[in-house]
């Protein structure tokens, strides 16, 4: 047990001279001579971003340029697709779901097939497959695939409408419009209720929700963050500065997501994850870069600042928060960098956007924050009349952890790995429909769909067979007749040298019987080529190429990490230490996910209906985010006790006086960012709230039991350990090290 010494006194922090000033310092400088400019500039960056992005200016905005489905790489499914779609191109299609009719009526049919015909004779329209087109009437067998039940006694049937390949996009719509209002005119015509699906409406569903739950998200964050900054700042005008900056930096957001989206195809749900990322960090930035520029103000000599005071302050706070801000935004950036080695597109869409929001940021935080600073610095100095104490509750809380950190470090531990538990049974799935609100249109239209109507659905494993001997290939897929949970085996000839084995398999599309029969299928030898394909087949390729890639994302990630706060500290230990607490906190962060969302807990608090698993990508991007953030506040945190390590004290006052200084940041920081994300948890994508309580969990973790308890008790049980390096990388720092 260590005792914690009497207070050390703590040296001035003078304004460095002009011969000695850093490069932030100096951007410090300029911005207090010409700070309206700078909001200025700042402003019309804003509603250029805005107006791209969002106003459309440029002939469409941002969201119509989403896309949605599963996750997808490079691979034998992929290949397998590629092989089907050159002889069966998929083509745009539109399929009604009549329910209700009177199929036993001559009259009822008759009325529905006049007006079915009417469909196939709309410009655009390729072809039309309906039941009551049958030349030999609803009881032939070939069209029970298409009548709800197989039989027409049930009173349900599916249209499918086909449109032909090629149309462009105005043409397209116009054929769509005006195909859903003639199927529509099917069900009234028969005088039964009908219901319009197809992929290009679940991606709308997916997109304009995902619109929705934004503007929802940001209507819940901006407002209730501002509340929290009156508290913390005690005024309007220094709570409404991070405010702005976040306003602006989501701008800049949506213009780089913008410009991404016209080189990748960008998934609905990345405009969420990105942006909130984007709107969290620019306010836990400017309330660092708010609160240090108050805090110096404190040292000023006139009750209203003078010129040289502001100027001064300005420069001393961009030189310090700003390098904080700093090295946050690059290891957060580095976090996300890690999603770039990643074969999947997606992801490294998530990451490239991710980076740019994150350099967004940082560059708001140390220009257009101290603009505003300066700008108000008379009303801001009110509440900067004495500089900060050195004691409170957080210099009392380190020194009671201080007296036991042997205890303090075991409980935190139990508590942590208890959390994680759940992640050992983790189970991942990649869903469609189930994405949206168990209400939602599409949603019910497709699930009711593969309820009425199964053999329409897509088989749950495709193999794509390379011989033209149908005879041979029904012969070898026959061995899987008797596998669990397959319903059916069939074979049919694509073009004149492959055939197709379709399986149907009971369960989800992902289900374990399904997994397990891709995996016995490409285990099985075959006197010619198969390739397995399907949505269990493709979220089995999709995991082994993130399994094969995540060695190099980890050691990237751990490298850059390692060397910035190596950069920062000076020492090795440090890093090491984060690095490994980072690990402890992000697991139990994915424990919690899994208890909720896959075991289904707080099902009706959440509003969500469990799938039995969690979304491929959420581990993945709660790794990189989760790990960006939690640096964050270590960032924090280590800049201000580093900051007193150097002014000469010893290491149990710097860790205190640094938690003392930066604790209060670091939890309003971390309350204010789980509100940005609560907004996550409130919208209505099931892969947007397991990625929002994943971060909320992980920031509550981590600003609460990691850098509240577990840093300090560490640090103090480390000791002076905690500064040490080699001596080549210590002699390397004393002439490389980033310091002020």
């Amino acid at each position: 047990m260590q005792s914690s010494p009497p207070p050390s006194p703590v040296l001035p922090e003078p304004t460095a001279s002009p011969a000695h000033r850093t490069a932030l310092a100096r951007l410090g400088g300029l911005i207090a001579r010409r700070p309206g400019l700078w909001v200025i500039g700042w402003v019309v960056v804003a509603i250029t971003c805005f107006a791209i992005a969002v106003g459309g200016v440029t002939g469409e905005s941002l969201f119509e340029r989403l896309h949605s489905g599963a996750p997808t790489v490079e691979s034998e499914s992929s290949r397998a697709r590629d092989v089907i779609e050159q002889s069966e191109p998929t083509l745009e299609t539109l399929t009604l779901q009549v329910s209700g009719a009177d199929l036993q009526d001559p009259a009822v049919v008759k009325a529905g097939a006049d007006a079915t015909v009417t469909v196939g004779k709309i410009p655009g329209v390729k072809g039309v497959k309906s039941p009551l087109l049958n030349p030999s009437g609803l009881t032939d067998p070939s069209v029970a695939p298409l009548l709800a039940g197989g039989s027409p006694t049930a009173g349900g049937f599916v249209t499918v409408v086909n449109f032909e390949p090629g149309l462009d996009k105005a043409a397209q719509d116009t054929a769509e419009a005006q195909a859903e209002k003639a199927l529509l005119g099917v069900a009234d015509a028969m005088k039964a209720k009908g219901s319009l699906g197809s992929t290009s409406k679940v991606i709308h569903a997916i997109t304009s929700t995902v619109e929705r739950d934004l503007l929802r998200g940001e209507g819940i964050a901006l407002p209730l963050t501002f509340i929290v900054m009156l508290f913390v700042f005690g005024g309007f005008i220094a709570a409404g500065m991070p405010i702005v900056g976040a306003v602006i930096a989501i701008g800049g957001a949506l213009l780089s997501l913008f410009a991404f989206s016209h080189v990748v195809e960008l998934d609905a749900t990345v405009v969420n994850i990105v942006t909130l990322l984007g709107l969290g960090l620019s306010i836990d930035y400017g309330l660092l870069t708010v609160s240090r520029f108050r805090e110096e103000l404190a040292h000023r000599q006139h009750p209203v600042p003078t010129k040289e005071e502001v100027a001064a302050a300005a420069e001393r706070t961009v030189a310090t928060a700003g390098r904080t801000v700093l090295f946050s935004g690059l290891t957060v950036a580095i976090a996300l960098s890690g999603l770039l080695i990643f074969q999947a597109s997606i992801m490294r869409a998530i990451g490239v956007a991710g980076v740019s929001v994150v350099l967004v940021a940082m560059v708001v935080a140390i220009t257009l924050i101290p603009a505003l600073a300066v700008l108000g610095a008379k009303r801001l100095a009110r509440k900067a009349v004495e500089p900060v104490s050195d004691t409170g509750m957080f210099s009392r809380l380190a020194v009671a952890v201080q007296r036991r950190p042997i205890a303090v470090i075991l409980g935190i531990l139990v508590v942590l790995v208890t959390l994680a538990l759940p992640t050992l049974s983790m189970r991942l799935t990649s869903s469609g429909t189930e994405l949206l609100p168990k209400d939602a249109q599409q949603r019910v239209f497709f699930e009711d769909l593969a309820r009425d109507y199964p053999t329409l659905s897509a088989p749950e494993v495709t193999v794509v067979a390379g011989s033209g001997d149908t005879a041979a290939v029904t012969a070898w897929a026959g061995q899987f007749k008797d596998d669990t949970g397959v319903e059916s085996v069939t074979v049919r000839p694509l073009g004149t040298s492959h055939q197709v084995v379709d399986i149907r398999v009971a369960g989800p599309p992902t289900s374990d019987a399904a997994q397990d029969l891709v995996t016995r299928v490409r285990e099985t030898k075959a006197p010619f080529e198969t390739l397995t394909t399907g949505q269990a087949a493709a979220q089995i390729d999709f995991l082994q190429s993130m399994s094969d890639r995540a060695p190099y994302a980890v050691a990237l990630v751990v490298l850059g990490t390692f060397v910035l706060l190596f950069l920062m500290t000076g020492s090795v230990v440090i890093p090491i230490k984060a690095l490994l607490l980072n690990v402890v906190s992000l697991g139990a962060a994915l424990g919690v996910v899994v208890w909720i969302f896959q075991e289904g807990h707080l099902e009706g608090l959440l509003n969500f209906s469990s799938v039995g698993a969690v979304e491929s990508m959420v581990p993945f991007l709660v790794l990189a985010f989760g790990f960006g953030l939690s640096m964050d506040y270590e960032v924090f945190l280590l800049s201000r006790i580093t900051e007193f390590h150097r002014a000469g004290l010893d290491n149990d006052r710097a860790v205190s006086l640094g938690l003392q200084r930066s604790g209060r940041i670091i939890t309003s920081a971390a309350l204010l960012i789980v509100i940005v994300f609560a907004g996550f948890i409130a919208g209505d994508i099931l892969i947007i709230k397991q990625m929002g309580l994943a971060l909320v969990a992980a920031v509550v973790i981590d600003a609460t039991l990691v850098r509240m308890l577990l840093v300090p008790a560490t640090m103090t049980l480390l000791g002076r350990w905690n500064w040490w390096a080699p001596g080549p990388m210590r002699r390397f720092h004393d002439r490389f090290g980033i310091t002020e």
